[in-house]
């Protein structure tokens, strides 16, 4: 069923996922099907000046009560770290989205048994850290039929294994295997409603970018909002334009702020974001009434 978070013209929710904060986290904790090993920190974008537990009081700090969290960004899996990052959750006021679990190849024929056993245990780590979602990669392999079925397969049985520890799957318009709407919609039309599609504004690109967003919005529960800030400053024109396609679907909300820009101050250019859609649904309700 189609998550509405709002009504037209209003303030969608927002979110931030850890990727916005990755140099104000710095390490990362890269556990992945080929290495799945107890994590160990390393300073991938320097020594950081926070950990994950205090991202919730950060966020909640910019007047969003919303998180999205990568799995190379959580340190321990164990119950007594994921009770600690509940309670920094519940102290904040905030909400844990999404667990966005980073690796995969469920269309691997070679590797795809490991890799769906790999993701379900990330599925159950979702489920302890009280998680309403997981997003999961549907393939990287090119998009013949028979990759898009065997993504199907398999996210279908990640979808009801979720669906049974009160964890939504979700999958996104990502990579070699859903390079436009029309592979979106092959796999849409064949899987149930245990998972649903993360629309990401920052996946695709071209002429018919906008164009194909509006394709595959009206499926959309959830979106990452990625602004393009080439030049270190947003452009605003293209990120309306993403905004326009997703409206235009239907969709409305929530939208995870993505940032990855050159500029280092994350926070600074989240606000940047996080103004551009509270005023373009502010202009919208204005010119409703």
């Amino acid at each position: 069923m189609k998550q509405d978070s709002t009504t037209h013209g209003t303030s969608p929710a927002l979110a931030i996922s850890s990727w916005s904060l990755h140099r104000a986290l710095g390490l990362t904790f890269p556990n992945r099907p080929d290495h799945d090993v107890e994590a160990v920190a390393e300073p991938t974008y320097g020594p950081g000046r926070l950990t994950l537990l205090d991202m919730p009081r950060a966020v909640a700090a910019l007047g969003i009560d919303r998180i999205e969290v990568c799995s190379f960004h959580v340190p321990r899996r164990d119950a007594g770290y994921a009770a600690a990052f509940r309670a920094a959750l519940a102290e904040a006021g905030v909400t844990l989205q999404t667990l966005l679990i980073e690796y995969g190849d469920i269309t691997d024929p070679a590797t795809r048994e490991r890799d769906l056993a790999w993701m379900e245990s990330w599925i159950d780590t979702a489920a302890q850290f009280g998680a309403e979602q997981a997003r999961v990669i549907a393939g990287r392999s090119q998009p013949s039929r028979e990759a898009l079925d065997m993504s199907i397969a398999g996210l279908t049985r990640l979808g009801h294994y979720g669906e049974a520890r009160g964890v939504r799957v979700v999958t996104e318009n990502w990579f070699e295997l859903l390079p436009g709407p029309r592979e979106v919609r092959y796999l849409f039309d064949r899987l149930d409603e245990t998972v649903g599609l993360n629309g990401d504004f920052g996946n695709w690109s071209g002429e018919g970018k906008y164009a194909d967003l509006e394709a595959i919005f009206d499926l959309a529960i959830c979106c990452h909002a990625k602004a393009d800030f080439s030049g270190g400053v947003l452009q605003a024109e293209d990120y309306r334009r993403c905004l326009d396609a997703a409206d235009a679907a239907g969709f409305r909300g929530p939208y995870t702020l993505i940032y990855d820009g050159p500029d280092a101050d994350e926070f600074r250019n989240l606000l940047v974001e996080r103004d551009f859609i509270r005023q373009y649904y502010a202009r919208a309700r204005a010119s409703a009434g």
